[in-house]
């Protein structure tokens, strides 16, 4: 390194290294440009000058630097290795293990390059390539630990773990018997677990327990080594000594669900799919009940009975787990109790218990049975509970009646109105729900998690100006989006880009997608750090454990979400394009003169406003140097494209949502919606056989879905309706449509008309599925499309069995119905019939703003019911008029008018 320098240079090129190790830029820069002077086509230091102006943010001039410098000395294993973490830093992981491969052929046995391509292959999962880099590392300086974990871990991530437990009892085999000293016993306790953990995933397990009673001394980390223990003797058979061990945890912690399900699959009694016979029912019933007598803090011991337990004896179970918490006033016992209600039959049971509570409370103050009186508050918590149940089982009117109730009683507790705004979002009215929440947050200022919730509840409701408003309480210094954006807030991004899609907002809305995509590569980079600091301190099984999480990254909700609605962004912007400038010329040309002035003169005040409201954010983040606490800060880049305009200057909308497409099917593979637009991408790319692979996952994952359906259809539809193959790759196409038709069992030698009959007469009963049908009627024969519309307006809406006594619910969906009348609007292009079925559907959903119902915010707007705001307790907002707002929330609310004045104006 600067070898071919004279002793004066050399020394200073080490002084160039030493100062970019320790981030002194300008005095390596100052040394650097000193021996330039005397020889300034000297590689290595032109390299090492790049890579220093690259910390300093001089990109262009680095690599430029740095290029050089490896033209001149193409046999300096240094320009190499400064190139290779060049493209590092940019992470061109790819192209940097180039370079490091490059500068192994000149200096094979430099372990800093070995050390920083093992981090790179770890990080693009090179397997291989990391098990032959951590082998060389190891041979090369067998005594430092790191090299024999890093190999250990490299063979596990390459699914060779009986070759890691190899190489880690090669290492204890070096140890002396008294290791480890006392400030390295954590880490040696980590590997002796790690290693643990690597027999029983090779099924090695008494090997494993052999361990564990053998380093039982040497392992520091006690909860682990006993939760160890006892998954091992359970996976063994050995299920009384694993019992002893479960029940000696739940001494330690007897609210773990883990400890719970491993007692009773230690005892028999557990089932994965939830279903015991009356015998078992019983085992486990007297389980709980010692578990209850000796745990009597433990809340997991008496919900869990809830779970298995059925008829009377699930009601007193139900009655003994509420009752306590309805007095102590818990707002999440609702919350608790819910995934009862997808058990058959719970529910009815459950609504009998809540009813004959709240009439036991509201006419002798106690719960039934009992004498000793309840305070005021718990009928109030009983209304609330109630209201929720109603509002699970789609009963809105009596759950509003409920949690009105509730809100007479006690108007200052803050919890009544977010639930009431949840009921009304529910219901369909967006508006109202927003309001509910804007006032819940009114009450609590400091509440980060109801500020979150009045956000959300806007910008569903498409109030995105005022969402932003609200936000930007919790953020730093007053700028939300870049804030918001550092912070990985992707539930206000993924919320705020739908409610851009749904105005048709398209370059806004990619925005917000594209900006959840790119912290998912954010995550992913952020585990190169791990890679190096893992082996360091030895926490290898939560690094293992992060490096599975890491391969199933875009498999995450939210992630899905994002790629989906880009995927859709884009379809729509290919569906309608952009206009040029020239077409927009041509159009402006056609409109009378005075139109056109004027359009221009609304075009040039919206680019001026435009145009200073961008030099203002410049200047603003020019000059606000500090922060509120007054301490410097950096100046951040100024977002050049707010509205995602540049975002929609694509040339091929279809080829990026493909790039989206291709991470969906990856990692998405069982999701309905990936193959559905699978097939709407590729029937748009006019690629047959990608596209009828789609309608075959479709039908392998669902083959009664309506939208499997329509696909179905609409694929052989336009088949048959495409001309004769010509070419050969056309006639391989068609042979190959034939031989598959054949295979699927829908079709089964049938005409498509024939397809569609037998459909419909299978599912008539649903909603969906007749829409469904009809819409492939229409597609089919576009004759009949009167007959078409006839099949949904002859749609009955059933009453819902089992649905409890107080109000019948019918069988349809608010957002079914609402596709529907989308349905008849856009495809069948018939306001007369979509007008009929959003008046039907009004009466069914009074409340939904969509529908114009005849209790929604949306017709009390239209009637001004409404005049006066304060009157009704409600904020109101630039955007949103209290007389918008339907629902008083009480008069006993004006005592806290203060709060309410401290709301957004």
């Amino acid at each position: 390194m600067g070898s071919s320098l004279p002793t004066k240079e050399a020394n200073l090129f080490k002084v160039i290294v030493k100062s970019y190790e320790t981030k002194q830029y300008k005095k390596g820069l100052k040394a650097a440009d000193a021996i330039l002077k005397k020889f300034p086509e000297h590689g290595e230091t032109l390299s090492m000058k790049g890579l220093t102006l690259n910390c300093m943010d001089r990109k262009s001039e680095a690599y430029e630097l740095v290029r050089r410098g490896l033209k001149n000395d193409l046999k300096s294993h240094v320009c190499w290795h400064v190139y290779g973490l060049l493209y590092r830093s940019d992470r061109e992981y790819r192209e940097a293990i180039k370079c490091y491969r490059n500068a192994l052929k000149i200096d094979p046995d430099n372990i800093e390059i070995l050390r920083d391509l093992s981090l790179l292959q770890a990080q693009m999962r090179d397997l291989t390539g990391f098990v032959e880099t951590r082998q060389q590392l190891l041979s090369l300086k067998p005594n430092h630990r790191m090299n024999w974990i890093g190999f250990a871990v490299a063979h596990h991530l390459n699914s060779n773990g009986s070759k890691a437990i190899e190489v880690l009892e090669a290492y204890e085999g070096t140890l002396e018997d008294d290791y480890p000293p006392d400030n390295e016993r954590y880490e040696h306790g980590e590997m002796l677990l790690y290693k643990i953990s690597l027999l029983e995933e090779c099924g090695l397990l008494d090997k494993a327990l052999e361990e564990m009673h053998k380093k039982e001394a040497k392992i520091v980390d006690k909860l682990a080594f006993k939760e160890q223990m006892a998954s091992i003797l359970l996976k063994l058979g050995r299920l009384e000594e694993g019992e002893k061990i479960y029940r000696s945890l739940l001494f330690m912690n007897s609210d773990n669900y883990r400890y719970l399900i491993g007692l009773q699959k230690c005892t028999g009694l557990y089932s994965e799919i939830g279903q015991y016979t009356p015998n078992e029912i019983e085992c486990l019933d007297a389980l709980y009940k010692s578990l209850k007598e000796q745990f009597s803090w433990s809340s997991a011991a008496k919900r869990i009975p809830l779970d298995f337990l059925e008829g009377d004896r699930f009601r007193e179970a139900a009655d003994n787990y509420v009752r306590p918490l309805l007095t102590k006033g818990v707002p999440s016992l609702f919350g608790d109790l819910s995934p009862l209600y997808e058990h058959p039959g719970k529910a009815s049971l459950l609504e009998q218990l809540f009813l004959q509570l709240e009439d036991s409370i509201r006419t002798t103050g106690c719960f039934p049975g009992r004498t000793q009186k309840e305070p005021p508050s718990t009928l109030m918590w009983t209304l609330f509970l109630v209201s929720q149940h109603y509002d699970r089982r789609g009963q809105y009117d009596v759950a509003l009646a409920k949690i009105d109730e509730a809100i007479a009683h006690t108007p200052t507790v803050i919890d009544l109105y977010s639930v009431k705004g949840r009921i009304l979002k529910h219901a369909g009215d967006l508006v109202a729900a927003a309001t509910l929440a804007d006032e819940a947050r009114s009450m609590d200022l400091a509440d980060r998690y109801l500020n979150s919730e009045c956000v959300t509840r806007m910008l569903q409701a498409d109030q995105v100006g005022l969402a932003e408003k609200t936000a930007v309480l919790f953020t730093k210094d007053g700028d939300q989006h870049n804030n918001l954006h550092d912070m990985q807030c992707m539930w206000y991004e993924l919320a705020s880009g739908e409610s851009y899609f749904r105005q048709g907002d398209l370059g806004r809305a990619l925005k917000k997608f594209l900006a959840v995509e790119k912290h998912y590569a954010d995550i992913t980079e952020d585990q190169f750090d791990f890679h190096s600091y893992c082996l360091r301190k030895m926490t290898l099984r939560a690094y293992i454990s992060m490096l599975k999480f890491q391969d199933q990254l875009h498999s995450h909700e939210y992630f899905h979400k994002a790629a989906a609605g880009a995927i859709r962004c884009y379809m729509k912007l290919h569906d309608s394009p952009l206009k040029s400038a020239s077409e927009e010329g041509d159009e402006m040309s056609k409109l009378p003169p005075s139109q056109r002035k004027k359009l221009r003169q609304k075009q040039k005040k919206a680019e001026a406003r435009a145009k200073k409201e961008a030099e203002e954010k410049v200047e603003e983040e020019a000059t606000s140097g500090t922060s509120k606490s007054g301490k410097r800060q950096h100046a951040r880049p100024v977002d050049l494209d707010p509205h995602g305009e540049k975002l929609l200057q694509v040339e091929d909308p279809l080829l990026e949502a493909t790039k989206y497409l291709k991470l969906l099917q990856n990692n998405s593979s069982n999701s309905l919606e990936t193959h559905i637009l699978s097939f709407e991408l590729n029937m748009r790319k006019q690629r047959t056989l990608l596209a009828f692979q789609a309608v075959k996952q479709l039908i392998k994952l669902d083959k009664n879905n309506p939208d499997c359906h329509r696909c179905l259809i609409r694929f052989f539809h336009k088949i048959s309706q495409s001309s004769s193959p010509v070419t050969d790759s056309e006639k391989l196409i068609w042979k190959v449509l034939e031989a598959e038709r054949l295979e699927i069992s829908q079709l089964n030698e049938k005409s498509l008309m024939e397809v569609n009959t037998s459909f419909l007469e299978k599912h008539g009963a649903s909603l969906m599925h007749r829409a469904a049908a009809a819409e492939m009627l229409y597609v089919m024969e576009p004759d009949k499309k009167h007959e078409a519309i006839k099949l949904i307006e002859d749609s009955t809406n059933n009453i819902a069995s089992g649905n409890g006594a107080l109000a019948p619910v019918n069988e349809w969906k608010l957002q079914d119905c609402i596709a529907v009348h989308k349905l008849l609007e856009t495809v069948f292009i018939d306001q007369d019939a979509a007008f009929r079925w959003k008046t039907r559907c009004a009466e069914y959903f009074p409340y939904s703003t969509y529908l114009g119902g005849h209790s929604s915010s949306a017709s009390y707007s239209v009637n001004h019911c409404i005049e006066n705001a304060p009157e009704n307790g409600v904020v109101a907002s630039p955007e949103l008029k209290a007389k918008d707002v339907p629902y008083s929330l009480n008069d006993k609310l004006h005592p806290l008018k203060e709060l309410n004045s401290l709301s957004i104006q």
